[in-house]
C-alpha cells in the first residue's frame, strides 16, 4: 500500500507542475490572472487535506495536501518571481492573505446562523468550517512569509551557485519548507492533536518535493530556452521593498507633504523630517545645518507683473535650489517666498560657503520679467553652536536672515 500511495503522490506531483507550469507558460495568451487565480483556488483544498486527509508511505504518515501541493504552491510562486519580478508575484501572495481573511471573518457570521436539515442525513458541521477558517488563515500567513523568504533566499543564493538553478531552487525550497513544515505543524497539533510521525513524515515528503520540483522547472527552463538565470543586479533590500509595496509606501510619502506651486517639500514634511534627521546626525556625532532662503523685494514682484509672475519667480528658484544642493540636502517651502534648506554633516564654515554658493547662483540665473536679477537673502544656523531642536535652529536662522535684510539684502549671514 506504501508503493502504491508514493507512485500516486509522484503521479499528482507530475499532474500539478505540468498545469500549473502551462498556464504560466501561456500567461501572455491567457492573462497572469487565469494563473494567480489558479494558485488561490487551491488553497482550500490543500488546507483540507492537510487537516483531515493522511496516507502511509515506506518513511511515514503524509498529507498530499502540505507535502505535494502547498511545495508545489511555494515553488510555483518563486517561478512566477523568475519569470517576472517582484512586483508581479506579490499579487498573489497578498490576494491569499486577503482571500483567508476574509474566509475567517465570514465563518464567524456563518457559524451564528440557525441553520435546518434541508438534506436528510446531512448537517452543517460549523465547527469544521471554523477550524478551517483558522488553518488556511495560518497557512496563508506562513505562505506569506515563506513566499517572501524563498525569493531573498534564491536571490542571495545565486552568490553562491552562479551556475547552477537547479541547486538555487533546491537550497531555497528545502530551508523555506523545513521551516514551514515546523510551524504549520505547531497549528495541526494544537488544533487537531497531529502526531509526532505526520511532522516526519510531512518533511521527509516536503524535501523530496523540493527536490522533484526543483528538477521539473529547471528541465522547463532549459527547454523553455531560459538555462542561465543571472544573479539579479538590485540590492536584497531593493526586492524585499517590491515585495512588501514598501516603495508604494515610499512613493506615497514622496507625494504626500509637496508644495503644490513649486514642487518641493512644505512646512508640513519639515516639522516631519527635520526633528528625526536632527536625531539621527545628533546620534552619529555630526552637525546639521539650516537655511532660510528668502526671495528680496519680492512682494515688488507681484504688484508690478502680476502674481502669475511671482509664481514664475517662486518656481524657478525653488528648481535652482533644488538642482544646486548636494545629494542629500532637502528644500522645504517655509511659507510665502521663504525656503528652508536642511544639510545633513555641515560644518558652520561650510554651511556658510554652500549658502553663498546658493545666493551667487540665484543672481546670476534667475531674472523678473523687466530682466533684473532676482537675489535673496539668507540666515545660516548650525547644530554644532545654535540648539539642538528644529525650533532653536529656526530661530537663530531666522535672526540671521532679518539681519541679512537689514544690512541691505543679497546676502549670507551666519554665525
Amino acid at each position: 500500500m506504501g508503493t502504491e500511495n508514493l507512485i500516486l503522490l509522484l503521479i499528482e506531483a507530475g499532474f500539478y507542475f505540468v498545469f500549473m507550469v502551462a498556464i504560466l507558460h501561456l500567461r501572455h495568451q491567457l492573462g497572469i490572472g487565469v494563473f494567480v487565480a489558479a494558485l488561490g483556488v487551491m488553497h482550500f483544498l490543500e488546507t483540507y487535506l492537510a487537516a483531515v486527509f493522511y496516507i502511509e508511505l515506506p518513511f511515514g504518515v503524509i498529507s498530499p495536501g502540505s507535502s505535494v501541493l502547498f511545495s508545489g504552491k511555494l515553488m510555483m510562486i518563486l517561478l512566477l518571481y523568475v519569470k517576472e519580478d517582484a512586483a508581479v508575484v506579490r499579487a498573489p501572495i497578498y490576494g491569499l492573505l486577503a482571500g483567508n481573511f476574509l474566509t475567517v471573518g465570514l465563518s464567524f457570521f456563518l457559524r451564528h446562523h440557525q441553520t435546518i436539515g434541508a438534506v436528510p442525513g446531512r448537517v452543517a458541521d460549523l465547527a469544521f468550517i471554523d477550524e478551517m477558517g483558522w488553518l488556511m488563515l495560518w497557512g496563508t500567513m506562513l505562505l506569506y512569509v515563506d513566499s517572501l523568504a524563498i525569493i531573498l533566499l534564491y536571490e542571495r543564493l545565486g552568490r553562491v551557485f552562479k551556475k547552477s538553478t537547479t541547486m538555487r531552487f533546491f537550497v531555497a525550497g528545502i530551508a523555506v519548507l523545513t521551516f514551514d513544515q515546523i510551524g504549520f505543524y505547531a497549528a495541526l497539533n494544537f488544533l487537531n492533536g497531529a502526531p509526532i510521525a505526520v511532522f516526519w513524515g510531512g518533511w521527509i515528503a516536503k524535501m523530496m518535493a523540493a527536490c522533484a520540483y526543483a528538477v521539473l522547472i529547471s528541465i522547463y527552463l532549459y527547454y523553455s530556452r531560459i538555462s542561465a538565470i543571472p544573479v539579479s543586479p538590485r540590492p536584497i533590500a531593493d526586492i524585499f521593498a517590491d515585495l512588501t509595496f514598501r516603495e508604494r509606501y515610499e512613493d506615497l510619502l514622496d507625494r504626500s507633504g509637496r508644495d503644490a506651486l513649486t514642487g518641493v517639500y512644505d512646512r508640513s514634511r519639515l516639522e516631519f523630517e527635520a526633528p528625526r534627521t536632527l536625531s539621527s546626525m545628533m546620534a552619529a556625532g555630526k552637525p546639521m545645518a539650516l537655511m532660510i532662503v528668502d526671495a528680496d523685494h519680492f512682494k515688488d514682484i507681484n504688484d508690478h507683473f502680476g502674481h502669475l509672475a511671482g509664481d514664475s519667480v517662486l518656481k524657478d528658484l525653488a528648481g535652482r535650489l533644488q538642482a544646486s544642493v548636494r545629494s542629500g540636502d532637502r528644500v522645504f517651502r517655509f511659507g510665502g517666498e521663504e525656503f528652508v534648506v536642511i544639510c545633513e554633516d555641515l560644518e558652520p564654515e561650510a554651511g556658510r560657503a554652500h549658502a553663498e554658493a546658493l545666493r551667487a547662483l540665484v543672481e546670476a540665473e534667475i531674472r523678473r520679467p523687466d530682466d533684473i536679477a532676482v537675489t535673496v537673502s539668507i540666515g545660516v544656523a548650525n547644530s554644532y553652536k545654535d540648539g539642538t531642536t528644529l525650533n532653536a535652529l529656526l530661530s537663530a536662522a531666522d535672526t540671521r536672515l532679518y539681519a541679512a535684510k537689514s544690512a541691505g539684502r543679497n546676502r549670507v549671514v551666519a554665525r
